[in-house]
């Protein structure tokens, strides 16, 4: 079993599962709290008259932001074309990904988001500003995207200001790690870029360590803009702030609390040709 799939097996193996033989249900390691999915006469009224237009209904497995094992989303009948795609992980109110998609009408923005309010924010965004290019699942994405998503379909992927799970003791629910790199590398086409930001200082090591450390993405900038709070001193390996990337009301309160955002980029190292056994070719 090559690393991709070794990581994809796991990811599914921690997901919420439900064993119809024993009848024991098994939650999984989530990277989100679970946060109130009620919403307000207006944002209700936004939902009920748009949400059809930009959230995708979901076969659900057992809870609800999970999706079921055989759900699976096809970006061209998603958006109904071809266009290159991004996927955001956690976009919030959809700050990012709505003006995204108004600068960039020519691409189609696909979210995976657990938090309904945020959801139907998103969607007023996107209503507001007149695109139509945006599709939101209601799903955690570390579940749901080894399941839903083939190889080589994204040309990028963007997790911005994930949740930091601050207490020593909660940093594995931290939703960057090595085994979800090498699933977002499996879903990135040759070249592709994952673009990532936090405003947490260990957080932002250990997103960078997670990335140089995965034999399918390359760090542009290892060993650039090196942080004299880095226990590693002058390592570095931070890019420059993304110029796609806008000042969020998130990442405004952490400038208030004196928090500095660092930005990581991974790129996808090209595939090893077909003709290797599967078994041998960990790029898959």
């Amino acid at each position: 079993m090559n690393r991709v799939h070794r990581a994809r097996k796991s990811v599914l193996d921690s997901s919420d599962r439900h064993d119809e033989e024993n009848g024991v249900y098994r939650a999984r390691t989530k990277s989100f709290t679970r946060r109130s999915r009620r919403l307000t006469e207006s944002l209700q009224r936004t939902m009920d008259k748009h949400g059809d237009r930009f959230v995708v209904p979901v076969k659900r497995s057992q809870g609800y932001t999970t999706v079921a094992s055989d759900f699976h989303l096809a970006p061209t009948e998603l958006f109904g074309r071809e266009a290159p795609l991004v996927v955001e992980i956690g976009p919030g109110v959809g700050e990012q990904i709505v003006s995204a998609a108004d600068r960039w009408p020519d691409h189609n923005f696909l979210a995976f988001e657990v938090w309904q309010p945020g959801i139907a924010k998103l969607v007023s965004r996107a209503v507001s500003a007149g695109v139509e290019n945006i599709r939101v699942v209601e799903a955690d994405a570390a579940q749901a995207i080894p399941i839903t998503l083939d190889s080589a379909i994204a040309d990028e992927v963007w997790t911005f200001f994930p949740d930091p799970w601050r207490k020593a003791r909660h940093r594995k629910r931290r939703i960057v790690n090595d085994q979800f790199a090498l699933e977002i590398a499996r879903i990135l086409k040759d070249g592709g870029v994952w673009r990532l930001a936090t405003d947490w200082d260990d957080y932002a090591w250990q997103i960078r360590d997670v990335v140089e450390a995965c034999d399918v993405l390359v760090n542009p900038y290892e060993g650039e803009r090196a942080d004299p709070n880095d226990p590693e001193g002058e390592r570095g390996g931070f890019a420059p702030r993304w110029e796609g990337r806008v000042l969020t009301h998130f990442e405004s309160r952490g400038i208030h609390d004196e928090r500095h955002a660092h930005d990581i980029e991974a790129i996808r190292e090209p595939r090893l040709p077909r003709t290797q056994p599967a078994s041998e070719n960990p790029q898959q």
